[in-house]
């Protein structure tokens, strides 16, 4: 059985390379931006601060409440003898409520918005 030739025109030759060039550079474009897009992940918020008394001092042990006001969940955090606390891996499109305890007294409430557009707050909350 003889072997069919096919003959390819110069014009569908170059043809086909043009396509073929389109996509190679296309997906060049394209892949690098996604890659890095998906390396960032979404940004985190922090909040972190003090907790002190009426006359400034650091207290040790107080509870430090947040608030999700979306979920209504609370999560704690007990603060060491510096009285300092930190949460982190926050979500920026929830609200939140913050406050500290102590011996039976409260700070004020502090309140971070979804609409803030930073992403670190730092917050020092004076029980009296």
């Amino acid at each position: 059985m003889p072997m069919k030739r096919t003959r390819l025109s110069l014009r569908s030759l170059t043809g086909r390379m043009t396509l073929a060039t389109c996509l190679a550079a296309s997906c060049c474009l394209v892949l690098p931006q996604i890659s890095v897009a998906q390396n960032r992940g979404p940004v985190q918020r922090t909040i972190d601060g003090k907790v002190v008394d009426k006359s400034d001092a650091p207290l040790k042990g107080a509870v430090v409440y947040l608030k999700d006001d979306h979920t209504l969940s609370v999560m704690s955090k007990i603060t060491g003898a510096d009285g300092t606390y930190r949460f982190g891996q926050l979500s920026q499109n929830t609200d939140y409520e913050l406050w500290a305890e102590s011996n039976g007294k409260k700070s004020k409430t502090k309140n971070i918005s979804s609409f803030e557009s930073r992403n670190a707050f730092h917050f020092n909350l004076k029980v009296d």
